[in-house]
């Protein structure tokens, strides 16, 4: 009697998320609260959770995948429950899955769907008014990712919040995909001791105890990821920056987990040349611009490597909605110094905020509320236009 109720919940769950929607997963929800452990019975599960890089490294495995056979996935980071069940109520039983998972829900989605494969990009301060003590989060995912759960990690061995919150996995391919920004993993989550970034070989280690970045399975020396024996896999990206690099190797290294064929994945990864939006250029009345993402100090650090140089102009929006988070603060984080010798172009619902720190940096910049009309001020044929969640979403619906 449990078996067919639970088969004909699962069928409910199937005709409510047919469309798709994070509202149709929020009635799968009601109707069966536990729609995702029905929903990824039978299918190979794989999911991309950290504070940045999730919907390209997502996409990225989707097209390495999908070199086998369809693949489903929550496209437009709807990354919460709702979004991942309707994703996969949309699906036919036992197609594989590439799930985007918001970091602070993960621990709840890995137990609901047994995933073969995590990855676990990095961690660092995003929505302060949210998940703004990180290694809480990382001690969850230590928690979570233990014996009781026989998965597949891939984890980033330079991010230490993250090698903490992979620690206690029995099986994990440590993959050197860098991290830029460590001011979030100063302290050792072990003994409170100060972390050593000393870069080489060794990475970082701590000052206090044995805490240390483990030996790498993968890593990436130019354009091509090497494994621990030696075999190399050139990718060659339409994607910019070093970010996108290691996006691709945690990507490339949990398709392998799932049987994915290396020359076959990345052939298919090297033709995404765009994800939700960003990296596109659109046109924006006589202008080019290429659209960036930037949603916390972490993001800009790797942004500022892939922006046109100076003194080409750039036009910075920020909004501090729910998805965005309230609190704008972060922008003092930004070491928007960078900037100097071009013309930046202050945009967005807190572009008074954003003026006054680039006045504070010592950035020349003019201020435009307006988001196409900021476009319009940038001086020059072709700009970057570096956008937060919300006002990225914005830009994106006025251009459609």
């Amino acid at each position: 009697m449990a078996s067919r109720l639970g088969s004909g919940v699962s069928g409910v769950s199937r005709r409510l998320g047919r469309g798709g929607s994070v509202i149709g997963g929020r009635a799968i929800l009601a109707v069966d609260p536990r729609a995702l452990d029905r929903l990824a019975v039978g299918r190979p599960v794989a999911l991309v959770s950290g504070t940045n890089g999730k919907t390209t490294t997502t996409s990225l495995l989707r097209a390495a995948l999908a070199t086998a056979g369809p693949v489903v996935t929550n496209a437009l980071g709807a990354n919460l429950p709702p979004g991942l069940a309707a994703a996969l109520a949309a699906s036919p039983p036992g197609v594989p899955a590439a799930l985007e998972v918001d970091e602070a829900w993960l621990s709840r989605v890995a137990a609901s769907t047994a995933p073969r494969a995590v990855a676990l990009l990095n961690l660092s301060r995003d929505q302060l008014d949210r998940n703004n003590e990180v290694r809480v989060l990382a001690s969850s995912w230590r928690t979570t990712f233990g014996p009781a759960l026989p998965t597949t990690v891939v984890a980033n061995a330079d991010d230490p919040l993250v090698v903490w919150g992979a620690g206690m996995a029995p099986d994990v391919r440590w993959v050197g995909a860098g991290q830029p920004w460590t001011d979030d993993a100063a302290g050792c989550p072990s003994c409170g001791a100060r972390i050593q970034f000393v870069g080489g070989d060794n990475g970082w280690v701590c000052g206090g105890c044995d805490f240390r970045r483990p030996p790498l399975d993968v890593r990436i020396e130019g354009d091509e990821v090497v494994d621990r024996s030696g075999n190399r896999t050139a990718l060659r990206l339409s994607l910019p920056g070093r970010a996108n690099l290691a996006n691709a190797a945690m990507a490339l290294t949990v398709a392998q987990v799932l049987g994915a064929q290396p020359s076959k994945a990345v052939a298919a990864m090297s033709e995404l040349s765009e994800v939700v939006g960003r990296y596109a250029t659109v046109t924006v009345g006589g202008q080019q611009a290429r659209l960036l993402l930037a949603k916390n100090p972490a993001g800009w650090l790797e942004v500022f490597d892939f922006l046109r140089p100076a003194p080409l102009p750039v036009v910075v929006a920020i909004n501090a909605r729910i998805a965005d988070g309230r609190d704008p603060s972060w922008l003092w984080d930004v070491p928007f110094e960078r900037l100097e010798r071009r013309l930046v172009v202050a945009t967005g619902e807190r572009s008074r905020d954003l003026a006054v720190r680039l006045h504070y940096a010592g950035v020349e910049h003019v201020h435009q509320p307006d988001l196409l009309r900021a476009v319009a001020a940038a001086p020059a044929a072709s700009v970057d236009v570096v956008a937060n969640y919300t006002s990225f979403q914005q830009l994106r619906a006025r251009l459609a």
